[in-house]
């Protein structure tokens, strides 16, 4: 639904003095969900096995991809969606608890945010296929839509078992999965008893702790300019996590018009309104994903106004006029951030 994007780790330099109290690092990288991960860890104790962690990481990170990616055929996702039945359909408690979780999130924002989108978003060429050059006719985009809509999927998870009550429904699982690995993995070091760590996946983050300097993690939301990577704001977080949507790395022109990734399941089109990007801040890395899907698709005016009704902590990157607006809801500002 949305490629995650804008969150760069930034760096806080200190005086010379400072430097030498600042704490050994280790950093454990990697690939996963046609991205990389990170971990850093500070101080991580002596009796600690980076190898064998980093192992328990990817371990994790490959159970994840083999429940919820759409790209392999073989995981448990594409199983269902290629399923033609419109019975109830057993699966993982982690896939039904998932699902259950994104449908909460489609509920609270009015189908904002849609895992049943994925038709859709092939269309547009921001898919498992091949990128599309021009935009799809309408008649096609009108048949993709006749096959979206959340309400038509159901989840149980005392069985556990999913129902899809159109035979059609695809459930793309992008706009949360990232977000859904980072937490994952930091329950993961919670169970190392590792109390200092930076998480990150594909631009997800979740930061614990302090940072070798003994200071808060800074992570630096980028200014939502395409082809430049500059920091519009430092936030400094600890126990909290962080995602970033926006409509400035992932799109294609034609005909003088660009077309970004982000695509609204209710009428089908990319979004184009002025809302440049959308940073969440929240205990779960895979609500603020999904969180910053759904804002940005709302707009510079509903995305706010629902933000703030929910009690969201977000941060709006809103384009007027030439110049950049920052806008903030109350619970963001209350976080103290910057």
């Amino acid at each position: 639904m949305s490629i995650r994007l804008g969150l760069v780790i930034a760096a806080i330099f200190l005086s010379a003095c400072q430097q030498s109290s600042r704490l050994p690092e280790v950093e454990l990288q990697g690939s996963t969900m046609g991205t990389m991960f990170s971990v850093k860890l500070v101080a991580p104790r002596d009796d600690l096995s980076t190898v064998a962690l980093r192992k328990q990481i990817r371990d994790r990170l490959v159970r994840i991809d083999m429940v919820m990616s759409t790209y392999n055929e073989k995981s448990e996702l594409s199983m269902f969606n290629a399923n033609g039945s419109t019975d109830w359909y057993d699966v993982s408690l982690e896939l039904c608890t998932a699902i259950e979780q994104t449908l909460e999130i489609s509920n609270a924002t009015d189908g904002a945010f849609d895992v049943t989108v994925g038709p859709v978003v092939n269309l547009w060429g921001f898919g498992p296929d091949d990128a599309a050059a021009a935009p799809p006719d309408r008649a096609d985009l009108d048949a993709a839509l006749s096959n979206v809509g959340f309400d038509y999927l159901q989840a149980r998870c005392d069985t556990p078992a999913l129902r899809k009550s159109k035979q059609e429904i695809y459930v793309d699982l992008s706009g949360w999965a990232k977000g859904y690995a980072v937490d994952q993995v930091t329950l993961l070091l919670d169970q190392n008893h590792i109390a200092d760590y930076l998480v990150e996946i594909g631009g997800e983050l979740s930061a614990k702790g302090l940072n070798a300097n003994q200071q808060k993690w800074a992570v630096a939301i980028e200014q939502p300019l395409a082809g430049v990577r500059k920091p519009q704001t430092i936030l400094r977080l600890t126990n909290l996590a962080v995602a970033t949507s926006g409509d400035y790395r992932n799109f294609f022109e034609h005909e003088g018009q660009r077309y970004s990734h982000t695509i609204d399941g209710r009428d089908g089109m990319p979004v184009s309104h002025g809302l440049a990007a959308v940073t969440v801040v929240n205990k779960s890395a895979a609500y603020a994903d999904a969180m910053a899907t759904a804002l940005l698709v709302l707009g510079p005016e509903s995305g706010p106004v629902l933000a703030e009704k929910l009690q969201v902590a977000g941060l709006f990157l809103i384009r007027h006029k030439g110049e950049l607006i920052e806008l903030t809801t109350s619970v963001f500002d209350g976080l103290n951030l910057r």
